[in-house]
């Protein structure tokens, strides 16, 4: 039985909510990783307050425009203006904060002179561990939940209306997140000791490893918009297809890349 509240504190004009804390120490944690890889490999620091925001707002923007057009609009929601703008009402997509921080990536590539590629191979190990923080966070809202299951390990969320036990889902991916940022953090650190695959390699395992596993793992989840009710594949599942393909062409040109070096 699932029953905590996802406010931390009620203070009248503003709520602390689990979601938010946890999806800022994302941040946080991402921030601190970064600027410890910069630091080995030499890179200036005072780029890192740059390369914060760009990460952030990259993220945010994407996640939401990729909710609004992703799953609203098939939706059939009418989408207007202000309704973009209202995050606090609900609505980020994974695949859509994946396109905005990739592109946030490209712009602050070209106004600070880094090689695109070996930026993204580090950066996506601080978003590996943010699905850890994010999905932990959907989980004490509630929201996301798993099909109705009779395992020894599922959860009830009476905070959704639902007195139905439901699979853990979002503890699923949580758990698996935190396991893909381990092994890309160690193929990072090994990989600047002693050189044994291309630039890209990270970034397409990432790709491979996250977008693979989300494929599957939606079929343990409840729909998210009524209308894929009608449909074999989800929109999630659809769109976690061309994220393992350019990661399959991203390895297999990282070792291309090697041979070249």
């Amino acid at each position: 039985m699932w029953d905590v509240s996802p406010v931390i504190a009620d203070l009248g004009f503003f709520q602390l909510r689990w979601y938010s804390l946890l999806f800022a120490l994302s941040f946080v944690f991402g921030y601190f990783i970064m600027q410890s890889f910069f630091k080995r490999e030499g890179k200036p620091l005072e780029h890192m307050d740059s390369l914060a925001l760009y990460m952030m707002l990259g993220t945010i923007i994407g996640a939401r425009l990729g909710h609004v057009f992703f799953y609203n609009l098939v939706n059939g929601e009418p989408i207007t203006l202000l309704g973009i703008f209202e995050i606090w009402k609900g609505g980020l997509a994974s695949h859509g904060a994946a396109v905005g921080l990739l592109f946030s990536m490209y712009l602050f590539k070209r106004k600070y002179k880094y090689d695109y590629l070996w930026l993204a191979d580090r950066i996506v190990v601080t978003v590996a561990l943010a699905g850890l923080f994010i999905r932990t966070g959907n989980f004490f809202n509630s929201e996301i939940l798993g099909k109705v299951t009779d395992v020894p390990w599922a959860v009830i969320f009476p905070l959704a209306g639902d007195m139905l036990p439901h699979h853990p889902s979002q503890l699923y991916e949580a758990i698996y997140y935190f396991l893909v940022f381990l092994v890309l953090y160690a193929l990072i650190r090994s990989n600047m000791t002693k050189p044994r695959f291309g630039k890209g390699f990270v970034l397409g395992l990432f790709m491979v490893l996250v977008f693979v596993f989300r494929f599957f793992i939606e079929f343990t989840k409840e729909i998210q918009v009524s209308v894929e009710a009608d449909f074999t594949l989800n929109i999630g599942q659809w769109l976690s297809i061309p994220f393992v393909l350019v990661g399959i062409y991203l390895i297999a040109n990282s070792f291309k890349r090697k041979l070249a070096d």
